[in-house]
């Protein structure tokens, strides 16, 4: 009987969490061309520093590690697409997964973050 139970905590487990974001990862060149196709906001979450040294033109800025970085989301437009990037996709990853819980429809982790960004030859600002 508790291994009948523990496979049914188990399915539905696995059912929930995969049905309960919808963060879908793409690729630089991906995310690029999408975004000339879509109204979407680039969303940064590194640090100040790393940001200093590059990133997407336009890209909002929100340190992840920042006290205030909840706060800051609940803020933006739930509504509206959000292509979140980090330097290698682990902080954007988690970003994403947040913004889902608390309601955005659209968010979109680029995979390898900025570094493969800027690996694909795909156009920066640095300061």
């Amino acid at each position: 009987m508790k291994l009948i139970q523990f496979f049914t905590f188990l399915g539905l487990s696995l059912f929930s969490v995969s049905t309960m974001g919808q963060v879908k990862t793409v690729t630089p060149q991906q995310m690029n061309e999408d975004a000339k196709k879509v109204k979407a906001s680039f969303l940064d979450v590194r640090t100040p520093q790393e940001w200093n040294k590059g990133h997407i033109q336009g890209a909002l800025h929100l340190d992840l590690f920042n006290d205030n970085f909840e706060s800051e989301l609940k803020k933006l437009d739930k509504n509206k697409v959000y292509y979140v990037y980090c330097a290698v996709g682990g902080r954007s990853a988690e970003a994403c997964e947040m913004m889902v819980k608390m309601g955005f429809k659209n968010v979109y982790n680029m995979q390898g973050g900025f570094n493969a960004w800027t690996k694909s030859g795909l156009p920066s600002v640095t300061k």
